[in-house]
This record gives C-alpha cells, structure tokens and sequence, in this order.
C-alpha cells in the first residue's frame, strides 16, 4: 500500500507541503472501485515526489463536508496545502497525472 490513509487527525498535516493527490471514496461505491487500482500505481510511481492518500467519506464525513464532496470518486489535488485542481468520477490515468 503505497497510499496513505487519511482522517481529520492527519489531514491537515499531510496536505500543507508539496503535492498531494487526495481520494475520496467508498468501499460500496462501484466507480470508486473502478479507478482505485489507477490512484495505487500513481502512488507507487510517483512515491517519494507525491503524496497520495484516501479519505473513506463513511468514516470522514466532515472532511467530505468541509471539502463539499458530493460525488465520489472525487480527486482533490493540493499544492502546499492550497486546493489546486477538482475531479469527479472515473478518469483516465493519463487525465490524473496531467493534474499534478
């Protein structure tokens, strides 16, 4: 697992420096299924560059809040903890990466 899991304890911390690739998803959520083998490989190929992480939104519902996620799989991409690109629903790999 080349993800980090993330929660409101550690969010805050993970996303303030360089880039991180955040996943919002669901564990009964088919398209989040879909496109978590894709969000892996990009943490596996890009570790030590990028931060990826997850946030289940079941289990943090007020950061899926506090980031209005009302769609999943939503990707957020941070910048030195400033939001810099939104994504919604099944992308390509390619469409992912061009986010960083």
């Amino acid at each position: 697992m080349s993800y980090k899991v993330l929660t409101a304890e550690n969010f805050d911390e993970t996303i303030a420096k360089g880039t991180v690739m955040v996943d919002f998803w669901a564990a009964w959520c088919g398209p989040c299924r879909m496109i978590a083998p894709t969000v892996e490989e990009i943490a596996e190929e890009y570790a030590g560059k990028v931060v990826v992480g997850k946030v289940n939104v079941d289990e943090q519902s007020m950061l899926a809040a506090k980031y209005n996620i009302a769609s999943i799989p939503t990707i957020l991409v941070f910048k030195d903890g400033q939001l810099a690109h939104r994504s919604v629903g099944v992308r390509p790999k390619s469409d992912l990466v061009a986010l960083l």
